[in-house]
Parts: C-alpha cells; sequence; structure tokens
C-alpha cells in the first residue's frame, strides 16, 4: 500500500511517498481503508522534530482519519466488517490502512461524509475539552477565540456559540473575520489592523474578556492576557505563530484570573470513556448539522507537502484533508 514517510525530520517537501506492507489486525485491534485524514499544525512540528511527541521513523502525518473497517481482530466486538468510523490514531494516518485498537473507533452515520468526521476528532474534541473541562463557563460570557478561521479556533467559535457564551472572532483579517461570523461569532476583531489589547476591551465596554481561547500564541498571547477580565481564564491552546511567549505573572496577580493548560492528548490518555463520549457527542452534532466540521481543501496523498504548506502559511479555514 502507499503512505507518505517521515524518514529523518525534515521539511515537507523531504516526505518520500513509499510502498509499505498492509497492515494486519492484532489482537482488539481493527484495520481501517482511510478514505480521509485529517492534518493539523502539529504535524509540521512534528516532522521538523519540534513536536513534543517524536514518532519512531518512519512514520506518516496525520492523526485522525475516517474510513470503513476492512478486517478484525480477535476479540473485537461491537464492530464489524463494512462499519463506518473515525480514530484518533496520533500519527500514521497519512497512508491507505491502519491497525488501531478498536477500543479507539468510533461509528459514523451513513449522513456524515468521511472528510467531515475526519476533521472532528481534534480540533473539535480539543476546544469541547477547553471550554467545558477546562474554562468553567457560564452563559452569557464573552469568549475571545484567537485564529478564529483556523480549523481549532473555528470549533471553538462554534461550540463557543453552542454553549451559550458570546464570541468574539479575532484573525489576521476581514476575509477570515466574515468566514468565523458564518460559523458562530457574533463579532471580529482584526489583529492586522488593530491593536489587540485595547480592541477586546472595547468589544467588552472595558470590562475584558471573560475567556481567552489562545492556539496562536507569539506576540498575541500577552496582549489577549492584559484585556481579560476579573477571574478570567486564559486557556494555552498552542503556538501557531511559532514562538512560545513568555507572561509576565504580575498580570495573573492585577486581574486575579487563570492560566489554565488545555493538553487535549495527555487528557485523552488520562480520560479514555469521557473522551469517547466527548467525541460521540460530536459526531452527532456533525451529522445534525450543529458544527460543521468545515473542509477548506483537499488533497490527494501525493501532494502531502502542499497540503502541509497551506497549513504553515495559515492559509487554512477549517481542515486540510488527504484522500489516501
Amino acid at each position: 500500500m502507499k503512505a507518505i514517510l517521515c524518514s529523518q525530520f525534515c521539511e515537507p517537501d523531504d516526505l518520500v511517498l513509499a510502498d509499505i506492507d498492509n497492515p494486519v489486525a492484532g489482537d482488539g485491534q481493527v484495520v481501517i481503508a482511510i478514505k480521509a485524514a485529517a492534518l493539523n499544525f502539529f504535524d509540521i512540528l512534528m516532522i521538523q522534530g519540534k513536536y513534543q511527541i517524536k514518532p519512531p521513523f518512519p512514520f506518516s502525518p496525520a492523526a485522525e482519519v475516517a474510513g470503513v473497517i476492512e478486517s478484525i481482530g480477535s476479540g473485537v466486538t461491537g464492530l464489524k466488517v463494512g462499519d463506518r468510523v473515525v480514530a484518533s490514531v496520533g500519527h500514521n494516518g497519512a497512508r491507505e490502512k491502519i491497525a488501531v485498537p478498536a477500543a479507539s473507533a468510533v461509528k459514523i452515520p451513513e449522513n456524515l461524509d468521511f472528510d467531515r468526521a475526519a476533521g472532528v476528532i481534534i480540533t473539535y474534541g480539543t476546544a469541547l475539552h477547553a471550554l467545558e473541562d477546562r474554562a468553567s463557563p457560564k452563559p452569557g460570557e464573552t469568549l475571545a477565540v484567537l485564529g478564529a478561521a483556523g480549523g481549532t479556533g473555528l470549533a471553538a467559535c462554534e461550540l463557543g456559540k453552542l454553549l451559550g457564551l458570546k464570541v468574539i472572532a479575532c484573525a489576521s483579517s476581514d476575509e477570515k473575520l466574515e468566514f468565523a461570523k458564518k460559523h458562530g461569532a457574533d463579532i471580529g476583531l482584526n489583529y492586522a489592523t488593530e491593536d489587540l489589547k485595547e480592541g477586546l476591551k472595547k468589544l467588552t465596554d472595558g470590562k475584558g474578556v471573560d475567556i481567552i481561547f489562545d492556539p496562536v500564541g507569539g506576540k498575541y498571547a500577552e496582549a489577549s492576557l492584559r484585556a481579560i477580565a476579573w477571574e478570567g481564564r486564559f486557556l494555552v491552546i498552542g503556538f501557531a505563530a511559532g514562538d512560545i511567549p513568555k507572561m509576565p505573572l504580575n498580570l495573573a496577580l492585577l486581574k486575579g484570573c487563570d492560566i489554565r493548560g488545555v493538553f487535549w492528548g495527555a487528557w485523552v490518555r488520562q480520560n479514555p470513556e469521557k473522551n469517547r463520549a466527548n467525541l460521540e457527542k460530536l459526531v452527532k452534532w456533525a451529522a445534525e448539522g450543529k458544527i460543521s466540521s468545515h473542509v477548506d481543501r483537499t488533497f490527494p496523498l501525493a501532494k502531502t507537502a502542499d497540503a502541509l504548506k497551506v497549513l504553515a502559511g495559515r492559509q487554512a479555514m477549517g481542515k486540510v484533508i488527504l484522500h489516501p
């Protein structure tokens, strides 16, 4: 079968399309014939050796897949050959087939296409965990989402709206803001043309923002923290800007606020049943149209490098999907 392989830390253009052996379902496993594999920004960091998780070589990028169960190992119950499923796989999704623990596969309804299903797992899983488990949200509170048109940001806009929050989309262009407004955001702030701290204060009548959802980092993190409300919650999601900010802790003191880390992957390992329930809920919401799981564009497997460069250039509004 075909697979995109990273055999040493490299850039997207250095990835290789290769032939590898077909996987075999071991005890408690299923083999999924992959119809769609979703990419995330951390895939770039992973192949560069800059991510906290470093898989053994050779590996494939893409941590979430959707497809059809092709074979089943011994001891598997509740799933059968032909079932349509999604699964979080960590890496190795950019290939035609993959063997995964049956417990990690969740069935998807017939009215949910593979592209949208693949895009639900990580971005919406992260956003739901961040908002429900880490943010202590109260209906009517304000939520500022940085990088609002990206995969995780868009998920936060939609889920924030579902949770009854007033959503302020923050992004680097008016086009991205209009896109975010179509997906749950109430108002927008262009931080390429307007000061982020002052803009957020103005939009909240000087009170500050109750919850800040930051997958961007860099210079925007401190600026947004300076606009947080008393007893606000700053959610550290990631660092798409590339720089990990160093925050003046006197701001947490002066604002009486919390800086809360959101490490979805580690939380999943410690709370597998809660995560599975979350994923089942997200799949249901996607099928019902309550969340969009919007796909920005798709690429064939051989064009994985081009797909990753779209993410690296922060050009995507929604998910970037591979078709093995």
